[in-house]
């Protein structure tokens, strides 16, 4: 099913969003890779082949311009679109309210991680399906995947992570409807919230935080490996009736 497809991945520039990139294209899927206008996106395309394999497309997801562009590159280079897997992502941490400075989590914070992961995910669907659906139907009456990222946060989060938790959360929360939307359509919507992985924030962490980290995973007790998240990918899109649903791909973890 990868072979000859187009895929767009948001945030592909690193880690689970590079990894994914690089497992589409050794299977034969041609890429439109976005990320913000400073990120190695086009490093990063360049090192793993040329244009007829993968483009690199600066994207803010939260701007309507820039996700049409991307769009409008895929379907002039190659086509057409199959699939999207969006990765682009942030983070705060901050307690709601810290006492000891008499400090409330600053608003704007809040409202910018929430822009980004949910509502800037939401942009890139909401413009990136209408071009899925100029596809063929396959032999399942199937047109493409939409497969978002989450993360275990939004089930299970922690001190510090309110905004956080909540942006992926919303996108756990919008599976089902977004599934239900489109599948008159042909098109699956499936997300993945991913657990503890070797990304580019979590390798700067002391040897002996990311020692802990792994121990309180069950089984693998260790760090996730970008390429696992990947492999999930490839699964979600390979497995037909794998719709309106989140994979927690996290070795069993339930954070305390």
């Amino acid at each position: 099913m990868l072979k000859g497809a187009v895929g767009l991945v948001t945030g592909g520039a690193s880690g689970l969003g590079k990894a994914t990139v690089e497992r589409l294209v050794a299977q034969g899927a041609r890429v439109v890779l976005c990320d913000l206008a400073n990120s190695k996106g086009l490093e990063v395309a360049k090192c793993l082949g040329d244009e007829d394999k993968v483009l690199f497309a600066p994207v803010n997801i939260t701007k309507e311009d820039d996700v049409q562009n991307a769009l409008k590159l895929a379907k002039e280079k190659y086509g057409k679109l199959n699939y999207v897997v969006n990765c682009a992502g942030i983070g705060v941490a901050f307690k709601t309210y810290n006492f000891k400075k008499k400090l409330p989590h600053h608003l704007e914070d809040f409202s910018k991680v929430v822009q980004v992961n949910t509502i800037g995910t939401f942009n890139v669907i909401r413009l990136a399906v209408g071009l899925i659906g100029e596809n063929q139907p396959n032999s399942n009456g199937e047109r493409g995947v939409v497969i978002n990222t989450a993360s275990i946060a939004a089930f299970d989060g922690q001190m510090g992570q309110a905004a956080y938790a909540a942006s992926k959360g919303a996108l756990v929360s919008m599976t089902l409807p977004l599934a239900r939307d489109l599948a008159v359509e042909g098109i699956r919507v499936v997300t993945i919230a991913p657990g503890l992985f070797k990304t580019p924030l979590l390798n700067e962490l002391p040897p002996k935080v990311i020692s802990y980290l792994e121990s309180c995973v069950p089984f693998p007790s260790r760090l996730g490996n970008p390429a696992e998240f990947a492999q999930m990918v490839q699964a979600v899109i390979e497995n037909p009736m794998l719709n309106g649903e989140t994979i927690r791909l996290d070795g069993a973890l339930r954070m305390t």
